[in-house]
C-alpha cells in the first residue's frame, strides 16, 4: 500500500551519520553493521505500516504477563482505542501483501531461537530475508512476527484455566509448570516487559520518520540527516532484542526447572533494555528538532498565507476573522463578556471590528479602566453610528514558557473584567498570527486597537491613540477619520483636559480662569497655589486650579494628592488612573501627529505637545493658565512662579489687556535663551521619529536610551 515519499537513509547518508554515533555503537557493533546494510536491497515498494504497528502495540499490552506481582498499566479505553487505530480502512489490503512475510519471519524465529543459536547470526538471517523492504517496514515485520509467537504464547496461559482446549496446548508447552514457579519468574518477566516497552517506543519514533511530510522537511534538513543515519543501527538492535525476547519465551518451554531459576537471561533483556531505550532518547530528539523545523515552515508558510489574505479584497471580513483566530467547525472560538457565554466568529460577520492586543500582565487600573469606562459610554445608545462597533481581545503570550494553572488565573482575571469579546483561549491564535501582529502591526508591549472595517481591511494598525484623545467619536477609527479630526482641533483647555474633569465645562462657561499645574515638588506647590490665588484676588479674577501630577503617578503623587487636598490648596484629581490618562492623552496626541507627518516646525498643536511633555519630563513644577478657548500662558515652575511674584509690574497691562496676555508677555521678557528641555517618550507606544526638534528653539533634539526603575 502507496504512502508518502519515504524518507530513508542510504549508505551515503549512513557513513555521514558515523560521527556522532557513540551513542548507538562500539568498535564491534559498527563491523556488525557492515553486515547489516550489505543486506540492505529494498524493492522500491513503500507500505504505510502503521496499522500494523497499531496491532502489534495491541497484542502486546494484551499479551500481559499473568505472574503474580507483574503490572499491566494500560486501561481498557486505551487498548480500545488502539482496536479502532488499527482496523481503518486500508488495512486488510496491506495485510494481504504482509501476511506471509509476518508469519515466514515468525516460523524463522521459532526455529532459529529454539536450538540455542547465536542470537547475531539469527539476526542477520532475519535481515537476509527482510532484504526488499524498506527499514521501517523490516522493523515493523518483525515485530509482528514476534507478536504472533508472544501472543500465542500468552493467549494460551491466560485461556488454560478455563478452556479445555487451551488446557490441553498449555500441558504440552509446560505452561503450569511454568506459572508455578512465578517468583523466580517475576525478574525475568519484568525485564521482557522493559525490553518490549523499549521495542515498541523505537519503533514508533523510526515509522513517525517515516511520515514526516516531504513539503515540509527533506532529507538534507541536518536533524533528518542525523536521524536517518542513525535509523538502521536502531532497527538492528530493535531486531536483535526481537530475537533475545523470542529466545526467552521459546527456551521456557521444555527446559526444565535448572533453566528457569537462572538469572543471566534477566541481566541480558536488562543490558538490551538499557541500550534500546538510550537510542529511543537520540531519536526522540532528533524528531524534536525535524517537528520543530516542520513547525517552523508552517509558520513561514501561515504568515505568509496572512500576508497575501490582508492584501486581497473580500466580501466581507470572515476570511480574516478565521485566519485571525483558529477554530474547527465544531468549536466557539469567541468569548462574549457580556453573555459570559462562548459564541461562534460569525457575531462580528460585517461588523467594524477593534482588535484589542495585549500581554496577559495588562494594567487593570489604567489601560482597561479607562478603555471599559469608553466603551460602556459608547453602549448607552446602540443606535448610534459610534455604536456600531465590536472589541475583540487578542492575548498575545509567550510560547516558550508552558501554559500553567497561574497564566490560566491570570487570563481568566483579566478575561473576567472585560465586557467585550475575547478568544476562549489564547492557543486559538497561531504563531504565525503572533508573528504578523509582532512584525507587521509592530506589538511591542504596549497594548494596540487595530481597527478592521466590515470587509476585514486594516484601516488603522493603532487606533488606540484615537480612542484616548476622541474616545468612541472616533469610529469608524480610520485614519481618514483621524485626519479630520485634528482639523477640527485647535490648541485649547478642552483638547488638553476636557475628558479628565468634568468641571473644566462648568468653568469654561462661566468664564473663570482655569490653571493645570504638575510636578513632585511638595514646597513648590504650596508657594505656587498660595501665590496664585493672591494675585487672582489681586487681579480680581476667578481662578480655579487643578494639579494634574505626573506621568506614571505612583506613591509620591499619592501622597502629594492627598496634601493638597487636605491643605485645600487645589482641586485634584482624586484617581491616579485619571492622572495616568491625562499624560497618557498627551503621548497619544503625539504618536498621532507624527503619524500624520507633523512636527513642531509645521504643526502648531505638536509644539504645544512637545512642551507640556517636556515639562514632565522635568525635575520641576510647572504651570498653564487658561481662559476660555483660546488665551493659554505656560512656563516652568521657576519661571511662572517669579512672574506672578512680579505680578505689580504688570498689573496695568492685565486690566488693559486681559490677565493672560499680560502674563505672556511678562513670561516673555523673563525668557532667556539658556534651557534644559527633556522629552521623555514611552519607545515601546509607537514609532519615535529619528529627528525631533526641540519645540522652544527649534533645534534638533540629542536622542538618548533611558533605562527607569522607579519606586517609591
Amino acid at each position: 500500500m502507496a504512502s508518502t515519499t519515504a524518507l530513508v537513509p542510504t549508505r551515503m547518508q549512513y557513513q555521514q551519520g558515523r560521527g556522532d554515533r557513540g551513542l548507538f555503537t562500539t568498535s564491534d557493533d559498527n563491523v556488525m553493521m557492515k553486515q547489516i546494510m550489505a543486506t540492505h536491497t529494498p524493492d522500491g515498494r513503500e507500505f504505510d505500516v502503521k496499522p500494523l504497528l497499531y496491532v502489534v502495540e495491541d497484542i502486546m499490552h494484551r499479551a500481559a504477563p499473568i505472574i503474580p506481582g507483574t503490572a499491566n498499566a494500560v486501561t481498557q479505553a486505551q487498548l480500545e482505542a488502539l482496536d479502532e487505530k488499527a482496523l481503518h480502512s486500508g488495512f486488510s489490503d496491506m495485510l494481504e501483501v504482509l501476511a506471509y512475510p509476518i508469519n515466514r519471519i515468525a516460523c524463522e524465529i521459532s526455529c532459529k531461537c529454539s536450538g540455542g543459536s547465536d542470537a547475531h547470526a539469527t539476526t542477520v538471517g532475519l535481515f537476509n530475508t527482510l532484504s526488499s523492504y524498506m527499514w521501517d517496514a523490516k522493523v515493523v515485520i518483525a515485530l509482528a512476527a514476534f507478536a504472533i509467537n508472544y501472543g500465542e504464547f500468552w493467549l494460551v496461559a491466560q485461556l488454560y484455566p478455563t478452556n479445555p482446549l487451551a488446557r490441553s496446548v498449555a500441558l504440552l508447552k509446560q505452561l503450569p509448570d511454568i506459572l508455578e514457579r512465578g517468583d523466580s519468574l517475576k525478574p525475568r518477566f519484568e525485564a521482557l516487559t522493559t525490553l518490549i516497552k523499549a521495542m515498541l517506543d523505537v519503533t514508533k519514533c523510526i515509522v513517525e520518520f517515516k511520515e514526516l511530510p516531504s513539503q515540509y522537511i527533506t532529507l538534507e534538513t541536518p536533524a533528518l540527516v542525523t536521524a536517518t543515519a542513525h535509523i538502521p543501527t536502531a532497527v538492528y538492535w530493535t531486531i536483535r532484542s526481537i530475537v533475545a525476547c523470542a529466545s526467552q519465551i521459546m527456551n521456557l518451554i521444555g527446559m526444565g526447572h535448572e533453566y528457569i531459576s537462572s538469572t543471566t537471561e534477566a541481566w541480558e533483556l536488562s543490558s538490551l533494555a538499557h541500550k534500546v531505550s538510550n537510542i529511543h532518547s537520540h531519536l526522540q530528539k532528533q524528531l524534536a528538532l525535524c517537528y520543530q523545523h516542520i513547525d517552523e515552515k508552517r509558520h513561514i508558510e501561515s504568515y505568509l498565507t496572512l500576508v497575501r489574505l490582508f492584501d486581497t479584497p473580500h466580501i466581507d471580513n470572515m476570511k480574516i476573522i478565521k485566519a485571525l483566530i483558529y477554530g474547527k467547525e465544531d468549536q466557539l472560538p469567541l468569548w462574549d463578556g457580556h453573555l459570559k457565554k462562548q459564541v461562534s466568529l460569525d457575531v462580528l460577520r460585517r461588523r467594524n471590528v477593534l482588535l484589542f492586543i495585549s500581554e496577559l500582565d495588562l494594567n487593570l487600573d489604567q489601560e482597561l479602566f479607562i478603555l471599559e469606562q469608553m466603551y460602556s459610554e459608547s453602549r448607552q445608545n446602540p443606535s448610534r453610528p459610534e455604536s456600531q462597533y465590536d472589541i475583540v481581545w487578542l492575548p498575545v503570550v509567550d510560547r516558550s514558557t508552558p501554559w500553567n494553572k497561574e497564566k490560566q488565573k491570570q487570563f481568566a482575571s483579566v478575561q473576567a473584567r472585560m465586557a467585550w469579546y475575547s478568544v476562549y483561549h489564547p492557543s486559538l491564535l497561531d504563531p504565525s498570527v503572533i508573528k504578523y501582529i509582532k512584525e507587521v502591526w509592530h506589538f511591542n508591549k504596549k497594548p494596540l486597537l487595530v481597527a478592521l472595517d466590515p470587509q476585514g481591511r486594516v484601516v488603522n494598525t493603532n487606533a488606540i491613540h484615537m480612542m484616548w484623545i476622541w474616545g468612541f467619536l472616533a469610529f469608524p477609527f480610520t485614519t481618514g477619520r483621524e485626519d479630520g479630526l485634528w482639523k477640527e482641533e485647535s490648541w485649547k483647555i478642552e483638547l488638553l483636559a476636557d475628558s479628565i474633569e468634568p468641571l473644566i465645562f462648568n468653568w469654561i462657561s462661566e468664564g473663570k480662569y482655569i490653571c493645570l499645574y504638575g510636578g513632585e515638588d511638595m514646597e513648590w506647590i504650596r508657594r505656587f497655589t498660595t501665590t496664585a490665588k493672591a494675585v487672582a484676588q489681586a487681579a480680581r479674577i476667578q481662578l480655579e486650579m487643578l494639579y494634574v501630577g505626573k506621568s506614571n503617578p505612583r506613591e509620591k503623587v499619592r501622597k502629594i494628592n492627598n496634601t493638597i487636598d487636605a491643605e485645600k490648596l487645589s482641586h485634584i484629581l482624586p484617581d491616579l488612573t485619571l492622572i495616568w490618562f491625562f499624560w497618557v492623552r498627551l503621548e497619544s496626541m503625539w504618536h498621532s501627529k507624527t503619524q500624520h507627518g507633523k512636527s513642531v516646525e509645521n504643526d502648531t498643536i505638536v509644539q504645544e505637545i512637545m512642551t507640556m511633555l517636556s515639562f514632565d519630563g522635568s525635575d520641576q513644577g510647572w504651570a498653564v493658565i487658561s481662559r476660555g478657548s483660546a488665551e493659554m500662558a505656560k512656563a516652568k515652575g521657576d519661571t511662572i512662579l517669579t512672574s506672578l511674584n512680579q505680578f505689580d509690574l504688570w498689573k496695568l497691562r492685565a486690566e488693559q489687556e486681559g490677565f493672560v496676555p499680560a502674563l505672556n508677555a511678562n513670561l516673555h521678557d523673563l525668557h532667556t535663551p539658556h534651557h534644559c528641555n527633556r522629552l521623555i517618550l514611552p519607545g515601546a507606544t509607537g514609532a519615535i521619529p529619528e529627528r525631533v526638534v526641540c519645540a522652544e528653539c527649534g533645534r534638533p533634539m540629542e536622542k538618548f536610551i533611558m533605562y527607569r526603575c522607579c519606586t517609591d
